[in-house]
């Protein structure tokens, strides 16, 4: 059976945001760095996904540090879904199916 394709980010954004700001970005994960940022950690669906949260990051005027995004496979199992715990990757998220992305 084919593969999926999520998208992996490692957003940081200038300044600290509460763990509650996690439902507003996806249901992905927030840390606070010690420097006074704020790391935006998770997996998205597709690419759709990762341009609404950055245009949610803008929209909320929080200035961007770095941008990190990597495609990454997400096998199927015998359920038609994909392997990870609840509230991770593409069972709670979704994914799209590979065709031909990066």
């Amino acid at each position: 059976m084919d593969r999926l394709i999520g998208y992996r980010i490692l957003i940081r954004v200038h300044g600290e945001l509460a763990p509650v700001w996690s439902g507003v970005f996806g249901h992905v994960a927030l840390r606070t760095e010690p420097e006074g940022t704020t790391v935006i950690d998770g997996e998205l669906r597709d690419q759709s996904a990762v341009h609404g949260l950055l245009d949610t990051i803008r929209d909320l005027g929080l200035p961007l540090v770095s941008v990190e995004v990597a495609a990454v496979s997400m096998p199927w199992t015998d359920t038609g879904r994909t392997a990870g715990p609840p509230g991770t990757g593409g069972t709670a998220l979704g994914v799209a199916h590979d065709e031909g992305a990066p």
